[in-house]
């Protein structure tokens, strides 16, 4: 079978979305986007909620609509990806779909409130018996969340609730109602990513990145606009049985699209390192102490990207947009898919193998400080026989701990070892500039931790990229290269 080529995966994550749908199109678009990914994921839940732009209905009979939709598009879908990981069932689907409070907010929260169905199914689905964690996507309000929160809180003891709300993944779009700021103060220690700002500022969170430039006029000239305008939508995704189900956007296409993007299993992303970067963005802690209230949540953090007009752009929005070109790509062609039963008439990803591995994760190395390594790309194949493009490169924004990136983070040197690119030498910053302490110049024997990226393209149409992070541990055994510190950090960078 030539499906056997085609990627597999280490596991499929859990997946439960709540999603205000119908207050305006976003989150049906989103929806069709993540139908078409769903064999990578293990839905557990799809609750139609409230938010503060639809406070009081909720609209579970809009995602039943998407799903008769995806009923005609399954089977062929299921001709385009590897024999052991289907597509699921409409039939499957429908059977996930509750509905939230049909009310805003904390109004629906309380030891004296009855859940919602939508809330009961959270809160069986976080007490089910599992290893893995639970993602809770966040595309409305976050009401049917902290109602399942109060019931664990109330039933459990507080050692088997902290067991529990350990296993909890948020990815949250903003706060759109009044129980998202609540559940971190009373939660502190739920994993959960969320863009803070002033209330309903949506231009200052990263998650607009995906499309937003225009409506909230920001990073001008730096992202490609060309493949979120309508007229690309209608030719490229509003086609076939699950695409046509796809609606025109009113303010921005998709807004809620990072949640899933940010899980998708290409080898860029590491969910449960946020800081890392992936389609869905890039985000850091907001409070890195063990003291006060040692609080788990993630918020967005800054890339430096290269724009269209080859300006460079420093910017949150910049974290998600500089991906658009390839995630773009990627819906187009699973669209296709959608609309095609035989194999060999659509495009399918490359199959990375580095260093001997094929599998998504990180491959993760250790090497001194101004040393080399070789990293070898060469038994990378395309399932459909197509022509592939190598680009490596240093992502250097994960390894800074504060802004000045170019401070801090000295550029790893990449060299060809073959016309193609399929094998590169990398060599190391010297230990003066990898292996120190920030402030006190001190030489340590466990320095920067380094990522770099391998994409790999094909010349498909359209063309698909695959990607694997290479994670350099840098050491310094022997404590080389220290040097006068500051106790001021404006002291130390004059000396930088």
């Amino acid at each position: 079978m030539a499906t056997n080529k085609l990627q597999t995966f280490p596991q499929k994550p859990r997946v439960f979305i709540l999603s205000d749908i119908s207050n305006e199109p976003d989150d049906a678009e989103s929806l069709c986007r993540y139908l078409l990914y769903a064999n990578q994921f293990e839905t557990e839940g799809l609750v139609a909620c409230t938010s503060t732009w639809m406070k009081n209905k909720v609209c579970p009979q809009d995602m039943e609509k998407i799903i008769d939709a995806y009923a005609g598009a399954v089977e062929n879908l299921n001709k385009h990806v590897h024999p052991d990981w289907p597509y699921p069932t409409a039939e499957h689907l429908r059977g996930l779909i509750k509905k939230g409070a049909e009310t805003y907010g904390m109004s629906a929260v309380g030891q004296d409130i009855p859940l919602s169905a939508g809330g009961q199914l959270l809160y069986d689905r976080i007490v089910a018996p599992s290893t893995q964690p639970l993602w809770i996507l966040c595309w409305g309000g976050t009401n049917t969340l902290a109602q399942a929160l109060v019931k664990i809180d109330d039933k459990f003891s507080p050692e088997d609730s902290q067991r529990l709300l350990s296993r909890i993944r948020v990815y949250a779009i903003s706060d759109q109602d009044d129980t998202g700021a609540w559940i971190r103060n009373n939660f502190p220690g739920i994993f959960y990513i969320a863009s803070v700002h002033g209330w309903n500022q949506y231009g200052m969170a990263a998650w607009t990145g995906i499309s937003g430039e225009k409506y909230y006029e920001f990073d001008q000239g730096g992202p490609d606009f060309s493949k979120m305008e309508k007229s690309w939508i209608k030719e490229n995704i509003q086609i076939g049985p699950l695409g046509s189900a796809y609606p025109d956007y009113l303010f921005i296409p998709e807004g809620d699209t990072p949640t899933f993007l940010y899980l998708i299993q290409n080898g860029l992303g590491v969910p449960e390192c946020p800081d890392y970067g992936s389609w869905g963005g890039r985000y850091a802690r907001t409070d890195i102490s063990s003291a006060g209230l040692n609080s788990n949540h993630y918020s967005d953090a800054v890339d430096r990207v290269k724009g269209l007009d080859g300006k460079t752009y420093t910017s949150n929005h910049s974290t998600i947009w500089r991906w658009r070109d390839a995630f773009q790509n990627d819906f187009a062609a699973r669209i296709k898919w959608s609309m095609e039963s035989d194999f060999n008439k659509a495009n399918h990803h490359p199959v990375v193998h580095l260093n001997g591995t094929k599998d998504l994760t990180p491959v993760r190395i250790d090497a001194e400080a101004g040393t080399s390594v070789t990293l070898d790309a060469s038994s990378t194949y395309d399932p459909d026989g197509r022509r592939l493009t190598y680009k490596w490169w240093h992502y250097r924004e994960p390894t800074a701990t504060q802004w000045w990136v170019d401070a801090e983070v000295s550029e790893l040197k990449i060299e060809k070892r073959d016309d193609e690119g399929k094998i590169v030498q990398v060599t190391l910053p010297p230990p003066e500039k990898c292996a120190v302490e920030l402030m006190s110049r001190k030489p340590v024997q466990q320095g920067q931790l380094l990522h770099l990226i391998l994409e790999v393209t094909n010349d498909g149409s359209p063309s698909l990229t695959s990607y694997r992070r290479v994670l350099i541990q840098s050491t310094n055994k022997n404590l080389k290269g220290g040097g006068d510190g500051a106790d001021a950090i404006g002291d130390l960078m004059k000396d930088l």
